[in-house]
């Protein structure tokens, strides 16, 4: 019964969770501006050493609203569908694919170059929703990976160098993340459902 309740509170709790998560990342923005914009030193530095710490900042920092505006829905969206398997793997995924997408940027991007945005978050969340059902083999799941697929598949292209500006080494590191993290997470935990099964096929 107990299991029942959280499964259906899980969808509320996963979309006030993104709420407060999205408004954080507003209100951020929001003194970036009255501070002329001196929260984006808290952006990854590319090639500087004493700007890796910023891997962990700068997923919550954008370039001007119309950036933030940009990442708001998917943020949202994506978010949302990871935090319906729960929030120990949203929390997982989330650091796997912030730290990838943080180090690939950091490494690939240009010297004297700043690097913020949850771009590289987005990126790890679509990979991962995606490859979860292909590890997991759940029906819900797939049918999870086929819609975001169908909304979100043409953003993969956002991996390959394209638009000025734009941090296609950031995506390409976050997208990296969400396969590791689905691999990790949902490979597992398939493993674990499947052997008792394989354990009882050979004592007949």
């Amino acid at each position: 019964m107990g299991m029942e309740t959280e499964k259906r509170e899980r969808p509320v709790t996963a979309a006030l969770v993104m709420v407060v998560a999205l408004a954080a990342l507003w209100g951020l923005e929001f003194l970036d501006q009255l501070s002329g914009n001196a929260l984006d030193n808290y952006g990854i530095r590319a090639r500087e050493l004493d700007g890796l710490p910023e891997i962990f900042t700068a997923p919550f920092l954008h370039a001007g609203w119309d950036h933030l505006i940009n990442n708001s829905l998917p943020f949202f969206v994506l978010g949302f569908l990871v935090l319906l398997g729960g929030m120990a793997r949203w929390l997982v995924a989330s650091l796997i694919s912030v730290d990838s997408s943080g180090l690939a940027a950091w490494l690939l991007t240009p010297a004297d170059t700043i690097i913020l945005g949850a771009s590289g978050l987005i990126f790890g969340w679509l990979t991962y929703l995606l490859a979860r059902g292909v590890y997991s083999r759940r029906a819900g799941q797939v049918v999870v990976s086929l819609v975001v697929l169908v909304v979100y598949g043409s953003l993969i292209w956002g991996v390959l160098p394209g638009s000025a500006g734009v941090s296609w080494q950031a995506h390409l590191g976050g997208a990296v993340g969400g396969l590791i993290a689905a691999r990790a997470l949902h490979r597992r935990a398939s493993r674990r459902t499947r052997t008792p099964a394989t354990r009882a096929s050979y004592r007949y």
